[in-house]
């Protein structure tokens, strides 16, 4: 019996890889989540109070273009013009008939912005020369910071030592160091102070420029944001125009393809589950945020493949009606697209949707049946549902207790490792300016700096999480990552015990590294695996199993 589980467990690990190209590559859907239609932040040189209305008279936020040709541009125009749908500059009179208010019905709220770039190549350079400035604005308040100090506002004068650095920093162009300076600023409410390290940092930000640069551009956005009002009030007054959902789809796609993250999570937690079930006939997967289902593409054929042949699989996807854009319809469309795969590898398939929130999700919508050996999977989920910081309904820990009383085999977690849940804005800041850093980076390698979508894939698969954090506070803020230690603590607290990942997975997961990066790493640490980027952890991934007797 035992050296039949053994081949049966390698076998169905050897299967567990990234399919690169073969008939199911139509399927091969990326997998991200999406929470809402992109958000425009602008800023207001007024005060900390001014209203969204006066936002749209002065910005235009940055909505990318597909048009070909390079984007090696940076901030250097003063104009501060709005731009039409089309690309044409907007009067005052347009403006205010464009944009229209409405109550919002999602987590960044209304109303949208027009496109900002022309479809005309030849002219594309220098719209987005205009463009990068119109989002971030243009003003000169150094004389009046100046003047405020002599008429005795002392209050909001830095130390001179920070005088020095500051002065230092810009002189050099640090950028990185300059962000951290204004976003203190910010969270002293030094607001004089912040404006005016805004208007410097416009002239080195750049959406086109090296990752520092087009990062820089989404960070001072956020930060824009919440200088201009709170970020929970900018959410929701303000929202740029999402992307046809075709495009959207293109945009993911192509991030997942560039990065190995995702393919790192899925096939981490995939390893789990097909080594927890290798000896079960009647498999549920209940997949907490399934997206596109393409998490499920290799463990089906994995599952073809076992020796003895494939148990009954039966998932059931939840997923809200946010991520219904970007897949073009509803949960029918994923369960159309494995149940097609599934009767292609024969294996006997049923799928359950669920149209519902995470934070909605009771017993009775999961449908478990009498019989059915259950795998829980949380996959780039749990980080979204609000904790006791946030409610006292704590959805976060609700849905571990609620996971733990069905007495699942495996429970998959697969989370980024960032520390933004509960931490005040300026650490906040700091860690999110050093995590994206990274997973910038790791894409300027892989997809060339003239590639013509970067600056697509960039601003809408990860410029709304950047700004989101900055910006954003209470339930607006949706993107709370937590380090997996406490993770840890959650899961000890709900039942579970870790349970050990195959060995068998992780030289799978090292074979896949090989066709990315030698700056990727690679790390197993009490129990679960870290995928990074040069010294920086990025993803985790780990198992879970309920404690003898709890239940």
């Amino acid at each position: 019996m035992q050296a039949s589980k053994q081949h049966r467990s390698s076998g169905m690990s050897k299967r567990l890889h990234y399919q690169p190209k073969q008939e199911v590559e139509a399927y091969c859907l990326p997998p991200f989540r999406i929470l809402d239609h992109q958000p425009a932040y602008n800023e207001s040189s007024q005060s900390t109070h001014s209203t969204a209305q006066s936002f749209h008279e002065r910005y235009c936020t940055l909505e990318s273009s597909s048009t070909n040709g390079s984007y090696n541009t940076l901030y250097t125009s003063s104009s501060t013009v709005s731009f039409s749908p089309s690309g044409s500059p907007m009067s005052q009179h347009e403006q205010d008939s464009h944009y229209q208010h409405h109550s919002p019905d999602h987590m960044y709220g209304s109303p949208i912005s027009g496109s900002c770039i022309t479809d005309d190549a030849t002219d594309f350079k220098y719209k987005l020369k205009e463009l990068e400035t119109a989002m971030l604005g243009d003003s000169n308040i150094f004389d009046n910071y100046c003047s405020s100090l002599q008429n005795g506002a002392r209050n909001t004068r830095p130390e001179v030592d920070s005088w020095g650095q500051i002065m230092d920093s810009i002189s050099k162009k640090d950028l990185n160091q300059v962000l951290i300076f204004c976003a203190k600023a910010v969270a002293d409410n030094d607001l004089l102070m912040a404006q005016w390290m805004m208007d410097e940092l416009r002239q080195m930000v750049s959406v086109s420029g090296e990752p520092i640069q087009r990062l820089g551009a989404y960070m001072l956005e956020g930060l824009v944001a919440r200088r201009a009002s709170s970020g929970s009030s900018i959410c929701k007054a303000l929202r740029c125009k999402e992307p046809a959902s075709s495009e959207l789809l293109s945009y993911m796609h192509i991030l997942y393809e560039v990065c190995p993250y995702f393919k790192f999570g899925y096939m981490s937690a995939n390893g789990a589950i097909a080594e927890a079930m290798k000896d079960e006939d009647k498999v549920h997967i209940i997949d907490f945020q399934i997206g596109q289902g393409s998490q499920w593409l290799t463990l089906i054929q994995a599952f073809a493949a076992r020796p003895g042949g494939p148990p009954h699989i039966r998932i059931t996807g939840i997923d809200d009606s946010t991520s219904a854009y970007a897949r073009g319809g509803g949960l029918n469309i994923v369960g159309k697209r494995l149940s097609k795969l599934a009767e292609m590898f024969k294996v006997p398939f049923e799928f359950h949707a669920a149209a519902i929130s995470g934070c909605d999700v009771q017993l009775e919508n999961l449908g478990v049946r009498p019989g059915e050996t259950l795998a829980m999977n949380f996959a780039f989920m749990l980080h979204h549902m609000p904790d006791e910081s946030v409610s006292t309904q704590n959805h976060r820990d609700r849905l571990l207790r609620l996971v733990k009383s069905l007495s699942p085999k495996v429970v998959t977690l697969v989370e980024q490792e960032s520390n933004t849940n509960t931490a005040a804005f300026f650490p906040r800041f700091v860690e999110t300016l050093n995590y994206y850093m990274a997973m910038f980076e790791s894409i300027d390698v892989t997809l060339p700096r003239d590639h013509k979508e970067r600056i697509n894939v960039e601003q809408h698969c990860l410029a709304k999480e950047v700004v989101n954090i900055i910006a954003c506070e209470g339930i607006e803020r949706v993107e709370r990552h937590e380090l997996l230690g406490k993770w840890r603590s959650r899961f000890a607290m709900a039942g579970f015990t870790p349970y050990p990942l195959s060995s068998l997975v992780n030289a799978t997961i090292k074979t896949l590294l090989k066709n990315y990066s030698d700056k990727y790493r690679l790390q197993e640490r009490d129990g679960a695996l870290y995928l990074g980027w040069k010294n920086r952890d990025l993803v985790a991934s780990c198992a879970w199993k309920c404690k003898p007797g709890t239940n």
